[in-house]
């Protein structure tokens, strides 16, 4: 790789688009894919918690084995929020909100949508983000 062009000029973009793309050989396969960043919507409180934190840990699974980045909040902040707790489960939905707004998709599982759920979709169809449904996995 030359930083020079052929008639000796200096070159700086071109030289690092193309160690880019060197480098981006040089990775192991499974890393070189494009995988989007997916908000995981799910039941929490609504029924049997330790059951949907399983299918949550499921469906988590599921984007990996997808090509997809899984973020499932419900995994994450009940282990030092308390979602019994009115002021803490409105600062974890408004995190919530906050961490969507990162996400290229919402991806939906089951057929029972909690009220969580539907503010969370509520949200996601404003910010026009791709929706995709699960309702058996």
């Amino acid at each position: 790789m030359n930083y020079r062009n052929s008639e000796g000029y200096p070159s700086p973009t071109e030289y690092e688009a193309l160690s880019r793309i060197q480098r981006e050989e040089r990775a192991p396969k499974i890393l070189r894919k494009y995988r989007p960043f997916v908000y995981i919507c799910s039941p929490f409180s609504f029924g049997d918690r330790q059951e949907n934190i399983r299918n949550a840990q499921r469906y988590c699974r599921y984007a990996v084995e997808n090509h997809a980045i899984p973020y499932a909040p419900h995994l994450l902040f009940p282990q030092f929020m308390d979602d019994d707790v009115p002021e803490e489960r409105e600062l974890a939905m408004f995190m919530n909100r906050v961490m969507l707004a990162k996400c290229d998709e919402l991806w939906i599982f089951g057929d029972v949508f909690s009220k969580g759920m539907q503010r969370e979709i509520k949200w996601a169809k404003r910010k026009k983000l791709f929706i995709r449904y699960f309702p058996e996995i």
